[in-house]
């Protein structure tokens, strides 16, 4: 039996796990998207669902000030004598912080600050580690220290207690006891191609630490042009038949774009091996596929083939898929204004501003699939918009939109930003009554297309996919689809009410 790689797709990177019996659980960073630090359980490692977040309130999560990827970085998930700890750095307000629960999927706690002498600590990518004698040890870029669980405060001097093979950007610091020795595990070489995985051990959590002979135990720096790249950010876990596993951020490239990747940094699986010297080997000596040798106790399933998932927007709250850019204005977005519909009010934000705007949208998971919804909007004024987006961040998105004329009529029409180039490459004339809107994804393209009450699809234009890329718009996240409305900087009362939406994949 065989898993497929990546286990949790798109926009999922730096992935911490724990273990409670036969039960896992798994985190990923969010950046400036609110909900934060969506939560994962699977029962055989391959299979993943969500089942909440852990940071879903303003209090725990304040991004109003976030730049596009700032916000939430590299959280760590640890589970000890029934709590669950969630330690994470906000870089746009707060510091490192941790939050608790006695369930995974929630209430969470509000956030317990880190601090050193009563002032903020540094860094960033903190793990905790419990160890055996009681004692609790907070890491992160800046050092490491024991900690007082109860108040956040740290009771030593932060140290570097190993700063890893000479790599660039030593992070992601995870600490393990394994055999009576401590690991200690970072990610080395920038989350790129150059990125990797290496591991040291000691008699003492304080070091000195002896680095493994075969770092990095994980990277695929050498592999250009392989499907897979930028292996790293990895966190051990000891199954409970006994093996061992590895989770890890890496990135899937297209034939034709081999070195530009836009569905973000993924979750990946591999497992590990201990060598009769007690170092671990990961994967194929390093190296992971696409397809890999299952877990012994993987649930055996039937390969994926097309999926769809519809919301007809018909409950109190948002599926758990759905995020917002930001921290949302209750005012601009409602599941009650309307019966099965989600409103969004055209507020002054729009997709160029790095403030908070109407706009929900998920994460784009599949080379190829299919974004669609149906809207109704009746727009009175030029400057009032609405419609679905794909989207990077402010200086590197496209749209389809719906908007005023300047008289009775509306028009749709197809927007694209990269960088300052932006341009209108489609508009026209568009009927009365509700309209489909859609954007196909592919490899290379997105296609954007339209559809009215009673008449065909028809297709307005496209986008390379190559200019949504991270190497293209820089920044640490994956493309979204959504939903959006504005009023571009203007007063409004108009609202668009999106009746469903849906995500379509191969």
């Amino acid at each position: 039996m065989i898993y497929r790689n990546p286990v949790i797709p798109g926009f999922h990177p730096d992935p911490s796990i724990c273990r409670v019996g036969n039960d896992y659980y798994l985190v990923t960073s969010t950046f400036e998207y609110f909900p934060g630090v969506p939560i994962f359980h699977s029962t055989d490692l391959a299979h993943w669902r969500q089942i909440g977040y852990c940071l879903s309130r303003d209090s725990q999560l304040p991004l109003k000030s976030a730049d596009s990827s700032g916000g939430i970085y590299a959280p760590t998930i640890r589970w000890r004598d029934g709590t669950f700890y969630m330690v994470v750095t906000n870089v746009s307000g707060m510091g490192h912080f941790y939050v608790t629960a006695q369930r995974p999927e929630g209430p969470w706690s509000d956030p317990l600050l880190v601090r050193a002498n009563g002032l903020p600590v540094e860094g960033i990518d903190p793990s905790l580690f419990f160890d055996d004698d009681g004692v609790i040890y907070f890491s992160c870029t800046a050092g490491t220290a024991t900690i007082d669980i109860e108040t956040g405060a740290l009771t030593s001097d932060l140290q570097h207690i190993w700063t890893g093979s000479g790599g660039p950007y030593a992070e992601a610091l995870h600490l393990y006891k394994i055999n009576g020795l401590y690991y200690c595990m970072l990610a080395e070489g920038g989350t790129e191609p150059g990125h990797m995985a290496t591991i040291a051990r000691s008699e003492s959590p304080w070091g000195p630490y002896e680095p493994c002979p075969r770092n990095p135990i994980l990277t695929h720096r050498d592999r250009g042009g392989y499907p897979v790249q930028s292996t790293g950010h990895a966190d051990l876990i000891e199954a409970h038949d006994g093996s061992w596993w590895a989770v890890f951020l890496a990135t899937r490239v297209s034939t034709k774009y081999p070195n530009v990747h836009h569905l973000g940094r993924e979750t990946f699986l591999a497992p590990v091996a201990w060598d009769s010297e007690g170092w671990p080997i990961v994967g194929n000596q390093g190296a992971v596929d696409l397809e890999m040798p299952a877990p012994s106790f993987m649930i055996a399933s039937e390969p994926e083939q097309k999926a769809a998932s519809r919301d007809d927007f018909d409950t109190d709250t948002l599926a758990l898929p759905w995020n917002f850019r930001r921290n949302p204005d209750p005012g601009d977005w409602s599941l009650s204004e309307r019966l099965s519909s989600l409103t969004l009010r055209c507020a002054p934000a729009t997709l160029n501003d790095d403030a908070p705007l109407a706009f929900v949208g998920r994460r784009q998971e599949h080379f190829r699939c299919r974004f669609s919804a149906c809207i109704a909007f009746d727009p009175q004024a030029a400057m009032e918009e609405a419609g679905l987006t794909v989207i990077m961040n402010e200086e590197h998105h496209y749209e389809i939109f719906v908007r005023g004329s300047g008289g009775k009529e509306r028009t749709v029409g197809v927007r694209r930003r990269i960088g300052d180039l932006v341009a209108v490459v489609a508009e026209e004339l568009l009927g009365d009554g509700d309209v489909i809107l859609s954007i196909d994804a592919a490899l290379e393209e997105y296609h954007f297309g339209c559809k009215v009450r009673n008449g065909g699809q028809k297709t307005l234009a496209s986008g390379s996919t190559r200019y949504l890329s991270t190497e293209v718009a820089g920044g640490f996240t994956g493309a979204y689809l959504g939903m959006y409305a504005t009023s571009n900087h203007h007063q409004s009362t108009a609202s668009a009410h999106f009746d469903w939406a849906e995500y379509a994949f191969e």
